[in-house]
């Protein structure tokens, strides 16, 4: 197989791979737009540089590769927009776009590859797994100097506390602040009235 059609067959792969994983994986459990022109830009340039590297290899793919890793570096992904999940949509995404640019690994292989990272994603971010746990950060209108006071505060609220941290105390308005994660509260069934 020429250069030509093993880089077209890449590319085909890689934008199936990232159509999956945009389309089908994140937009419908998360809904956020913005994201997926995002997800998809960074694998495409991501497939372009390894597709580039691979085809100058000897003649300054090194110093691509280096400057490819420092651009990638300058990618932050500590924005408060960007929860944990989405982070690792992002590494997804450029593990993808290598993958499926590295130019000597089956083709087969890296098929193989991308549905195994696709199936990770899809079962550690389903819905059904850990459905019950949840995690917020409250804004409680009291300041409890006593950690019972607190758990019974956040339970009367949310359901049953697991964790929780104090992020802030503010004595002059009467307000804390608590990141916690919690098990949300079984749902009571809707009860059935029986004519007399």
């Amino acid at each position: 197989m020429d250069t030509s059609s093993r880089i077209a067959a890449q590319l085909v792969l890689d934008l199936v791979a990232m159509c999956l994983l945009t389309f089908a994986i994140y937009y419908p459990r998360h809904r956020r737009r913005d994201l997926v022109p995002a997800y998809l830009a960074l694998n495409a340039g991501l497939f372009t540089v390894v597709a580039a590297l691979a085809a100058v290899s000897g003649k300054g793919g090194a110093a691509l590769g280096f400057g490819m890793f420092g651009v990638l570096s300058i990618v932050r992904l500590r924005s408060d927009a960007v929860q944990q999940e989405e982070v690792a949509y992002y590494f997804t995404t450029l593990v993808l776009g290598l993958v499926c640019g590295l130019p000597h690994l089956a083709f087969s292989l890296k098929a193989g590859l991308s549905a195994v990272l696709l199936l990770v994603v899809w079962a550690a971010d389903s819905p059904r797994l850990l459905a019950g746990s949840r995690r917020s950060v409250v804004t409680l209108d009291a300041v409890h100097s006593d950690p019972a006071a607190l758990r019974a505060d956040l339970a009367r609220r949310l359901g049953e506390p697991l964790h929780w941290t104090v992020m802030e105390v503010d004595y002059v308005r009467d307000l804390t602040v608590v990141d916690v994660r919690y098990r949300e509260p079984a749902r009571l069934a809707a009860p059935v009235w029986e004519s007399v």
